[in-house]
């Protein structure tokens, strides 16, 4: 094994807390602002358009979107989804519908309509309980798949509407949803990306994609499924290391073309799955290439790609090979 696959890998690195911290975070405000997009679906209006304030018309199809059963999945362009249409599941889209629940118990007539942290607190407690049977498996708790919901307008609302859309999305690192394509229960919940990925740098870990010429922490450069090497059961994380060192390391030489990753700055790593994720399914990672601060304490930006035929990219910026970040078991 590599010198520098072992101290990529090595769990004391104090780097592993503060990005697996920054990633759970990460994925939390992810949560709270995908349902302040949901809010888009409860402007004061109707098919008819606005009442007072200004408040945005949400097209018919915006309309007809909120009122979608189960299996239906919805995309959007508009920052604030005013413009939210139903599509096959097939294409690409932000949101599947996945049950609905009715709250007329919780909240009778007349009872005004829960802040944000009640419909978070919904969202968890009452679209979490059919997941299960609609996708046929468990939700991956640390997988690109999580809940949330659409709730009635303010005018449904007063209208003693109680009815809300539970439903699967992909919320990234900083909160920006990703697009899916296929029904949630045919995806792979493996929080992976494209080989030729980069991922913006965010609070020296790791963010959503970006062009590769702009300054970023992550470059992905392939995806493996550990079900080729481990077809029987979950591999410890130090066989998953094991393993992956080697494949990794091969799969850099055909991405970079033989490049010297040390010359570059930059470090070979990898992800590593938990029992949960391998349990639902989740048995795909991430190879990547990153730099690290000087201190150790965070990711360097890098710029450029280090895929063959791209030219040589340029040093990191202040990164050093000396001290790389040890895998994760999230995604990215």
């Amino acid at each position: 094994m590599s010198q520098q696959a072992e101290r990529f890998r090595d769990p004391r690195n104090a780097l592993s807390t503060l990005r697996t911290r920054l990633v759970m975070a990460g994925v939390f405000v992810g949560a709270i602002v995908a349902l302040s997009l949901s809010v888009a679906f409860s402007w004061n209006v109707g098919p008819e358009g606005g009442s007072g304030g200004g408040a945005p018309k949400l097209s018919p199809a915006a309309v007809e979107a909120f009122q979608s059963p189960p299996g239906t999945c919805l995309t959007w362009n508009a920052p604030d989804a005013t413009d939210a249409r139903r599509v096959p599941c097939a294409e690409s889209h932000l949101f599947e519908v996945t049950s609905i629940v009715d709250i007329g118990a919780q909240y009778p007539a007349g009872v005004p309509s829960p802040n944000l942290e009640g419909w978070q607190e919904i969202s968890r407690s009452r679209c979490t309980v059919d997941v299960k049977p609609y996708l046929g498996r468990a939700l991956d708790p640390y997988g690109k798949l999580s809940m949330n919901l659409l709730r009635p307008t303010p005018g449904q609302w007063a209208n003693g509407d109680r009815q809300l859309r539970c439903g699967l999305q992909w919320a990234g690192v900083s909160g920006k949803l990703q697009a899916t394509t296929g029904p949630a229960k045919e995806q792979n919940q493996s929080a992976v990306w494209e080989p030729g990925t980069c991922l913006a740098l965010l609070n020296n870990s790791y963010g959503d994609p970006i062009d590769c010429a702009q300054p970023h922490s992550y470059e992905i450069i392939a995806t493996l499924d550990l079900k080729k090497k481990f077809a029987e059961s979950y591999p410890s994380q130090e066989q998953q290391n094991t393993w992956l060192d080697t494949e990794c390391s091969t799969a850099a030489q055909d991405y970079t073309g033989n490049a010297d990753l040390a010359a570059k700055k930059v470090i070979l790593g990898w992800d590593v799955r938990e029992q949960e994720s391998w349990d639902a399914g989740s048995t795909l990672v991430n190879c990547k290439v990153a730099a690290t601060l000087a201190d150790g304490k965070g990711l360097a930006p890098i710029t450029g790609s280090v895929k063959v035929g791209n030219g040589e990219a340029p040093p990191s910026e202040g990164g050093t090979p000396s001290a790389p970040p040890s895998s994760t078991k999230t995604g990215g």
